[in-house]
């Protein structure tokens, strides 16, 4: 076997053991939103119900990446789509249905903005209260403009809106405590020492 066809093999292994881990974590995340939709309290006055869901979709795009995140929340959406018991009660032609897709736009939308952060600034618990801020707002706007539709402007902000946002707040700073856990976990070995990680621009270099 000559180095370039072992180079070539080498390689597509390395790719088919990504596609593996990708397809793996993204399905294992999958279930984990879905589990987190039971854990809902349905409101008497609102079509949209409150659940943990935008707390794991976000943390999801954070964790796992932009591509991985948002793989994640498509393959929830296809399951529940699909008859398996993801939803919180709602569907994807539903009133809430706006706030479902959002969930993989504001995934990737998270994950993107996490991947090109410096890893100092990553540490940073304003930066991360941020970036998950941005990622609820990425599914409101799809939430409010679907469920207007259903219930007309006037009523989709304090149906669809109001209700819901003191509790998504705490969800951003739960969401930003986590992952600032994390990435202190990673940056330190096994034997307790630090790791001193390059910022982006010296990683460019």
């Amino acid at each position: 076997m000559t180095v370039k066809a072992g180079l070539v093999r080498c390689e597509r292994s390395a790719r088919a053991g990504d596609l593996v881990i990708t397809a793996g974590a993204a399905i294992a995340w999958a279930y984990l939103v879905a589990l987190s939709a039971q854990l809902r309290v349905y409101l008497p006055f609102s079509p949209v119900p409150v659940t943990a869901q935008t707390l794991v979709v976000l943390l999801g795009g954070a964790l796992l990446g932009a591509r991985r995140g948002a793989l994640a929340a498509a393959l929830y959406l296809v399951g529940g789509a699909a008859g398996l018991p993801f939803f919180a009660g709602g569907t994807l032609a539903g009133p809430t249905g706006g706030y479902l897709i959002g969930f993989v736009l504001g995934a990737y939308v998270v994950g993107l903005l996490w991947e090109h952060w410096t890893k100092s600034d990553a540490r940073r618990f304003v930066a991360a209260w941020l970036v998950f801020a941005l990622g609820h707002g990425v599914i409101y706007v799809l939430g409010l403009v679907w469920l207007a539709r259903f219930v007309g402007w006037p009523a989709a902000l304090p149906l669809g809106l109001a209700p819901f946002v003191i509790g998504d707040l705490a969800k951003v700073v739960i969401a930003a405590a986590i992952v600032g856990w994390a990435m202190r976990g990673m940056d330190h070995t096994l034997d307790g020492s630090r790791v001193v990680h390059p910022t982006r621009e010296e990683e460019l270099s």
